[in-house]
């Protein structure tokens, strides 16, 4: 058998307070002074006041049709409630309230300043607190003191239910600010890996294009590798756009956890497919180096030899050699890659890029606790080279 939570104890036990004042409520307003029983007419005003506004407070929110809003839910009794006041005093003849239609009226208010739109908020609690307010004038024999006894505990009541509202309100709107800056931040960081990842297929293929016209007229009988490098690279660019892109339509938390993001067993990868007959790749693992590194290392590392890599094809094609390294310095992971290029390009300019990219990388260096450096080698080159600690600084999480 299932055993109940602390909140649903609690919030049985203020429904039986309620109704249990709805009771008191009738019996009041039925009382004729010779009968505990409710005999005294008219009952059925008192009747209806309570009975809608339980409905309004009581009604299962999964239950709730379209059109029970909580301008309608918080209006309506306040309203009932008003005119039966207000009836009271017209007609001069005394109507005894209880406790019930006070509690009713202060949720209702509570609902009106948390939950209702914000231009219907403050309208909807205006109406709840003047029902309350009125309510002192159905008994007519109450004397000045007295009434306005009432009137200034519910004042009271009302400050304190509408300052609660108010203070969950805020809580509600900042965890919505929140969340939707976490998602706007998390999308920004998707939209710069799908930059990152179709940038370097795309140059790739763009290299690979290049070299398949040079080699179509003076090596046609070795075309298919080329050729098939250039369907691998954009099968997966494809594959990427179509990744992020369906991470970025899904508005759910879930998106973070389908990032495309990479890891050291996928900088081999990289390498392999980054290789092309005129260019060799050449990857130095150190033993030392553990795949148990936190992801975040992991990933920035892929980042590095991604956005390195992609910067020898727009700036260093005629490169011949280039020499990936992961090595784990004094505990540190240090990441490495270096051409031998002299910066000879035949790239469009539109295709060099806009030199935003070692800027974003230093910046996802340094958040972990790295650093990047970038430039030339001695002799000829250049060199992009990123230490990032193993395990991350005390303090950091």
């Amino acid at each position: 058998m299932k055993s109940a939570s602390p909140r649903g104890c609690a919030r049985g036990l203020a429904v039986g307070v309620l109704l249990a004042a709805c009771v008191v409520d009738v019996l009041y307003a039925g009382s004729d002074g010779t009968s505990v029983l409710p005999t005294a007419s008219p009952l059925w005003p008192a009747l209806v006041v309570l009975l809608v506004g339980l409905a309004a407070v009581l009604w299962p929110k999964e239950r709730r049709p379209e059109w029970l809003t909580p301008q309608v839910r918080t209006g309506v009794p306040a309203a009932l409630s008003a005119l039966f006041s207000l009836g009271s005093l017209v007609t001069v003849k005394a109507n005894v309230f209880g406790p019930g239609e006070v509690l009713i009226l202060l949720c209702l208010l509570f609902v009106a300043v948390r939950h209702c739109p914000p231009s219907w908020a403050w309208g909807c609690g205006a109406l709840d607190a003047g029902a309350l307010l009125l309510l002192p004038v159905r008994d007519l024999g109450t004397s000045d003191t007295a009434a306005l006894g009432l009137v200034v505990a519910g004042l009271v009541l009302i400050g304190v239910v509408v300052g609660l509202a108010v203070y969950l309100r805020i809580l509600d709107y900042r965890r919505g600010l929140a969340v939707s800056e976490s998602r706007r931040s998390e999308r920004v960081a998707i939209a710069a890996d799908l930059h990152d990842f179709v940038a370097h297929h795309v140059t790739g293929i763009l290299v690979q294009t290049q070299v398949a016209r040079m080699m179509a007229r003076t090596r046609p009988q070795e075309l298919d590798p080329v050729l098939a490098g250039i369907e691998r690279a954009a099968t997966e660019a494809l594959a990427s756009m179509r990744r992020t892109v369906g991470v970025l339509r899904d508005a759910g938390d879930e998106a973070a956890d389908r990032r495309p993001v990479g890891d050291l067993a996928g900088i081999a990868e990289l390498t392999d497919g980054f290789a092309s007959p005129v260019q060799r790749v050449t990857l130095r693992r150190d033993p030392a180096v553990s795949d148990a590194l936190p992801h975040e290392v992991q990933a920035a590392a892929f980042r590095v030899v991604q956005e390195a890599l992609t910067n020898v094809r727009r700036h260093a094609a005629d490169a011949t050699h280039i020499e990936v390294r992961l090595r784990d310095d004094a505990g540190c992971l240090e990441v490495s890659v270096a051409d031998d290029g002299r910066g000879g390009t035949r790239l469009p300019a539109a295709a060099h890029g806009g030199g935003f990219g070692l800027v974003g990388l230093k910046e996802r260096v340094t958040a972990l606790g790295g650093e990047l450096r970038a430039g030339p080698r001695d002799g000829a080159g250049w060199e992009v080279r990123a230490v990032f600690p193993a395990v991350f600084p005390a303090g950091r999480s």
